[in-house]
């Protein structure tokens, strides 16, 4: 069996290994790295029920990183998945009837992208240390509010690294600011883009692709990499918590072992829901993968109609992580449902870039029809977080709102009663305001960082340690830049 390499979305020019394409981030064509094949993880073995979540993830890494040593997939392990954590089953389940919540919040920045980025700062400097690189990497991150507070906690004084992180000035909640410009670390630096989103993500992508700045930096020995979901290392580890979620299923007799299950996703980037997909490539049996949208439901058109268009009005929402509309990992099942047709991709990433946009084949199209789209607006957000604080006494933010509303359109729609993993990617604590409407606490006099001990008195939600006082912690980190900024902030940060 030929080994497992990895490549561009977009050309077959480089065959790295794991390490190199952690360290590299993205590939010099701009195209994002994909493994060569899906290695099979025996999901029906009944063995597996046993096995805790750092054991799974132990198997999990090993098939993708084939050239990690066991000791060195153990250290990022047991370093990632610790303590850190204040649930000890780190991803635990909510399970209900016919649906279950993974909670994916439960790491020390509040928000599923600490399952990853957790595990990122040591698989990046274990491939640094296999790849005998000496210069210092510069990790760049741009964020919707979540994965930039995962990235500098994960990165946070970290030997050998400089962490860089741009986030949109007015498009991330109160919580989530407050949790970025208050980092420590000699290491860490954060800026407020007077932009979106997809302007952080598009200009960190301009960075990576800048071959005199790289060649600027390289002299003083720096070299760039990304603590995004563009880099293969923070995909994998996503993977795990899908995988340990369905033997806590059959745990929790919610299913048996080999039933089918559905997976819903809330999700502006692509990345969550493509971990669940890779997951399934691997061996995970899903029926249906329920792709959840806000206002910014470019991908719910693309599902739909087999149409990417950005040429539409961007919404602030109060789902903030997810007002997105260049969904970059989604270039990633792209190449899988083009058969891995590498020079098509090329060209209609090209089309998006002149255009905005593109239309995908009749194979491509045949191709994910194990895929739903739906999408909820601000005031069905609100709704979804009372409908289920009402039913179940359960509280949940709203990005899980989302996907919760779009879950209950799809069996409305089609009277599929399969059980149903819904992602709950973020502690309601995040998102103080829209979560205090939902279970209709009063929360005009208060800021959000008051609604804390309120939402707690009120639903008996226990407060994280990690939030506590959060709102009293000194701002290290004021600085703003514009979006065309982004390579003199580079430049005067790395001196």
């Amino acid at each position: 069996m030929s080994k497992l390499y990895y490549s561009s979305t977009r050309s077959n020019d480089e065959k790295l290994t794991f390490s190199e394409a952690v360290v590299r981030g993205i590939a010099p064509d701009g195209g994002l790295y994909v493994p060569s094949k899906f290695p099979k993880f025996d999901i029906f073995n009944k063995e597996n029920l046993d096995l805790s979540y750092q054991e799974i993830a132990k198997k999990v890494l090993s098939l993708f990183a084939p050239d990690f040593t066991e000791e060195e997939i153990n250290a990022c392990v047991y370093g990632a998945y610790d303590s850190k954590f204040e649930n000890s089953n780190i991803a635990p389940l909510k399970v209900y009837k016919d649906f279950s919540f993974i909670e994916l919040y439960h790491g020390k920045t509040l928000a599923f992208k600490d399952m990853a980025l957790s595990i990122l700062p040591y698989l990046m400097k274990t491939s640094a240390k296999k790849l005998d690189i000496k210069d210092k990497i510069v990790i760049l991150a741009a964020t919707s509010g979540d994965t930039g507070k995962a990235a500098l906690e994960g990165f946070a004084d970290i030997e050998g690294t400089e962490i860089i992180v741009f986030y949109p000035t007015d498009g991330v909640s109160d919580v989530q600011k407050r949790q970025m410009t208050t980092q420590v670390g000699d290491n860490t630096h954060v800026y407020g883009i007077s932009g979106n989103f997809d302007d952080a993500q598009s200009g960190v992508k301009s960075l990576f692709m800048n071959e005199s700045l790289k060649k600027e930096l390289k002299s003083k020995e720096y070299v760039f990499s990304s603590a995004n979901s563009i880099n293969i290392g923070r995909l994998v580890p996503q993977i795990i918590y899908y995988i340990t979620s369905y033997y806590n299923l059959v745990k929790q007799d919610a299913i048996k072992l080999g039933d089918p299950i559905n997976v819903v996703v809330p999700t502006g980037n692509f990345g969550n829901i493509l971990a669940a997909n890779y997951a399934k490539n691997i061996g995970l049996p899903v029926n249906k993968f329920i792709c959840a949208s806000n206002k910014n439901n470019v991908l719910t058109d693309f599902i739909e109609n087999n149409v990417y268009d950005l040429n539409r009005d961007f919404n602030i929402t109060n789902t903030p992580s997810m007002d997105i509309l260049i969904s970059s990992n989604l270039e990633r099942f792209l190449y899988e449902i083009s058969d891995r047709d590498f020079k098509l991709i090329d060209k209609l990433m090209e089309s998006l870039k002149l255009n905005g946009k593109y239309e995908i084949t009749e194979t491509m199209k045949a191709n994910m029809k194990n895929f739903y789209g739906g999408y909820a607006n601000d005031t069905e957000t609100v709704e979804a977080i009372k409908a289920v604080y009402d039913e179940y006494g359960y509280v949940i933010d709203p990005h899980t709102a989302v996907a919760h509303s779009v879950y209950e359109n799809y069996v409305k729609s089609t009277g599929d009663k399969t059980h149903t993993l819904i992602a709950s990617t973020a502690s309601p604590y995040k998102f103080t305001r829209s979560v205090a409407k939902g279970v209709e606490v009063p929360s005009e006099s208060y800021n959000d960082f008051e609604l804390i001990d309120i939402l707690s008195k009120k639903t008996g939600l226990i407060v994280p340690n990690s939030i506590k006082g959060l709102e009293n912690r000194e701002i290290l980190h004021n600085s703003t830049c514009a979006k065309t900024e982004l390579i003199q902030v580079v430049k005067n940060i790395l001196k």
